[in-house]
């Protein structure tokens, strides 16, 4: 498909002028004549760069963002509050959007809902850029007649998850940082200071401690093998990510990444956070609760609680109270069960629901900011150990060197 400008004249004489992707110019005029615009000039745009721009589609790099889609959400909601067509709304966010693969979605949209399909049809046919919650609630706001209330809750929600998915980030970030930080530096000790003082060493003809034999070692070692080394460390890295990204391990990983000290527990309640209030968005839009549970158990982005919320949809399927499902997957606190029994008992479960939210994003918020607070202290005395080790390897030889030279 290509793109074309055109120029034509409405059925008042107006002159209608705009951009439309279409397979040919032929094709692009009677979709013209159907909208009762008579074009008077048809010609396509020579697009800069339009072959890096399919290597990008090809190689699936320039993917539509969260910030594209809560951009979008928050226009369309603008736009159609002021009464402008959906359609045109489409077309006009199309224009200003600078990633051409969502502005090249969003044209697809378009074209669908002129050919008859509903919005949220149109939308479900680009999953990889609006997920089951969007498309369902989206669908909830035509049946009801509240389309732009569907698309302010879905910009509220996605710029909320967006926060929280950000404090995950950052939780694991630092950490990740100062860890590799370390071994990088150790590694470079081993191959590049390390072997100058062995060097040094073997003139002295000296008994070197056991600590700085060892040392040494590592570092011919390293020194001697880091090609293979290097394939191996690459090999490891390549073979991780390949089992990560079966569905097997990817839900191991996932549920390896909740038991990590301290950190696993921030992880787990910003996800419940993300999952809580996803559920209160749906509930209060009136998308069925089972319904709800399966579609927002996919927002969490973390297979083992997905995994514990789908079995949660199954004892409510079943019969039980959602306070007793929600019991039964053992992932949220007394605290939180409480207020889920409360909401249930007064039929105000969305609203407890986003206090629940709301409650683990205060406590994810508090914990991030003083998770540095407890690792500094700790990567300090990782480091204070590493520098110990490999001065004590290097200098205690020196001081025998000392001996040595005043005798």
């Amino acid at each position: 498909m290509a793109i074309y400008e055109y120029s034509g004249r409405n059925l008042a004489g107006d002159l209608i002028q705009g951009q439309r992707e279409a397979d040919s110019a032929e094709i692009l005029a009677g979709s013209l004549l159907d909208m009762r615009i008579t074009p008077i000039d048809i010609r396509e745009v020579v697009q800069r760069g339009a072959f890096v721009g399919k290597l990008k589609k090809t190689l699936g790099l320039g993917n539509p963002t969260t910030t594209d889609v809560i951009l979008f959400s928050r226009q369309m909601y603008a736009l159609s509050k002021s009464g402008v067509p959906i359609i045109r709304s489409l077309s006009l966010i199309a224009e200003s959007t600078r990633n051409e693969v969502f502005a090249d979605a969003l044209r697809e949209v378009g074209d669908d809902l002129e050919s008859g399909r509903d919005f949220s049809g149109a939308l479900s046919r680009h999953p990889k850029i609006f997920g089951p919650l969007y498309i369902n609630i989206v669908r909830v706001g035509e049946e009801t007649g509240r389309l732009e209330e569907a698309l302010l809750r879905m910009y509220e929600y996605l710029d909320a998850d967006k926060v929280t998915l950000e404090k995950i980030k950052s939780a694991l970030f630092y950490p990740a940082l100062v860890i590799t930080a370390i071994i990088c530096a150790v590694v470079f000790l081993m191959a590049k200071v390390i072997p100058k003082f062995a060097a040094i060493f073997e003139k002295f003809d000296l008994e070197l401690p056991l600590q700085t034999r060892i040392i040494i070692g590592i570092s011919n070692f390293i020194a001697d093998h880091w090609l293979l080394l290097t394939f191996a460390v690459v090999a490891a890295i390549i073979g991780v990510r390949s089992y990560i990204s079966t569905e097997k391990g990817r839900y191991n990983w996932h549920r390896y990444k909740l038991r990590i000290p301290r950190i696993g527990d921030i992880v787990l309640r910003a996800t419940l956070a993300r999952f809580t209030r996803a559920f209160a968005m749906s509930n209060s839009s009136g998308v069925p609760i089972l319904q709800g549970l399966a579609v927002t158990a996919k927002a969490v982005d973390n297979d083992y609680v997905e995994a514990r919320i789908r079995a949660m949809r199954n004892d409510v399927e079943r019969g039980e109270s959602i306070t007793r499902a929600a019991v039964a997957t053992g992932l949220f606190t007394p605290l939180v069960l409480q207020m889920l029994a409360v909401g249930e008992e007064t039929g105000r479960i969305d609203q407890m629901m986003e206090e629940v939210a709301d409650f683990y994003d205060r406590e994810v918020a508090y914990d991030v900011a003083n998770l540095t607070k407890i690792i500094e202290p700790l990567l300090t005395v990782v480091m204070g150990l590493v520098v110990l080790i490999l001065a004590m390897g290097v200098f205690l030889p020196m001081w025998d060197m000392v001996k040595i030279t005043q005798r």
